[in-house]
């Protein structure tokens, strides 16, 4: 597994340039303007590394690439990388990886959302291959049963503990109809909406989302408005009051093999901050790259010597 460096960057641009500095200026003075950032990037770090692990394929403009998956047609923050990724190239040019700054601006954007700090390895590199069908394939969808999960974070090489504390990340961000309506209206094809859900939360929802509605509209993953757009444990909280809104939201506090965790992040947001940047660390070294595997990026949208297409209307 990938063990990288903590400042692999020292030393390695014009003028002692600091690069993580730079990034994290770049990603404070876009959030200035768009607090929202905060779960797309925690959401694109974790949708890239899902798929040929940490190396920027999420990023890659062309057809049928990761970016253009179903699952990945609601990601946001790339123009958030784009800036950066210019913020650095201006200082730093043709040194500093996309899958880095990935990495680094998530870092950013959890201590922006009231997280702790935590330090980052670099030394990444971005990878060469983007397939649509391997997101698709790869990435778990809302509904997933929990021992599917289990599986599927395992296969990463990351254990139970850490797959509950990474959908702790929903404790900022929003969820699309779509994902959740089956709970609402017809759970298991019983016609009926899902019994474990806490009753004020199922007419809330069903206002926000009606049935066979055209509108594909959002809630809060976190139904704490005191601190939907904060990084702490309240998710957990509320999930231990049948307020989850995903399927797995929810499964993860009613399976035996997740429950413990959930209380005991629940029981104490200290351990939670803790625990979340070490998980964050972790799924940043899933199957990284390497020189002479990957390469720096010139613009992260597409290969070296690669034209990059315009992304498409409405997509950043």
């Amino acid at each position: 597994m990938f063990i990288g460096q903590i400042g692999y960057y020292n030393g390695k641009c014009p003028n002692r340039t600091d690069v993580e500095e730079i990034v994290k200026n770049s990603v404070s003075a876009q959030f200035g303007g768009d607090a929202t950032i905060v779960p797309a990037l925690l959401r694109l770090q974790f949708h890239d590394c899902f798929v040929r692990g940490c190396d920027a394929s999420i990023l890659l403009d062309g057809n049928n690439t990761e970016k253009t998956a179903s699952p990945n047609l609601t990601v946001r923050g790339y123009d958030v990388i784009d800036k950066a990724k210019s913020d650095v190239e201006e200082k730093c040019p043709g040194v500093v990886s996309c899958a880095d700054i990935i990495i680094m601006a998530a870092r950013e954007a959890v201590v922006l959302g009231g997280g702790s700090f935590y330090n980052v390895t670099t030394g990444r590199r971005d990878g060469l291959i983007s397939n649509a069908s391997e997101a698709v394939d790869l990435l778990p969808p809302a509904e997933i049963p929990v021992g599917d999960s289990i599986a599927l974070f395992e296969n990463l090489g990351l254990n139970v503990s850490d797959m509950v504390t990474l959908i702790g990340a929903h404790t900022v961000g929003v969820a699309h109809c779509s994902s959740f309506q089956d709970r609402l209206y017809n759970y298991n094809n019983t016609g009926m909406a899902d019994p474990t859900m806490n009753h004020l939360l199922l007419n809330s929802l069903k206002g926000t989302c009606p049935q066979n509605s055209t509108n594909d509209n959002m809630a809060n993953l976190d139904q704490n408005s005191l601190s939907a757009n904060t990084v702490d444990n309240s998710f957990f909280i509320e999930i231990q009051e049948n307020e989850g809104v995903l399927g797995i939201d929810q499964e993860i506090d009613l399976d035996t093999r997740t429950n413990a965790t959930v209380k005991i992040l629940a029981n104490n947001n200290s351990v939670f901050l803790t625990q979340f940047a070490a998980a964050l660390v972790k799924l940043g070294a899933v199957n990284v790259l390497l020189d002479p595997m990957g390469e720096i990026r010139t613009s992260c949208r597409s290969i070296n010597g690669s034209p990059s297409p315009p992304p498409p209307p409405g997509h950043p």
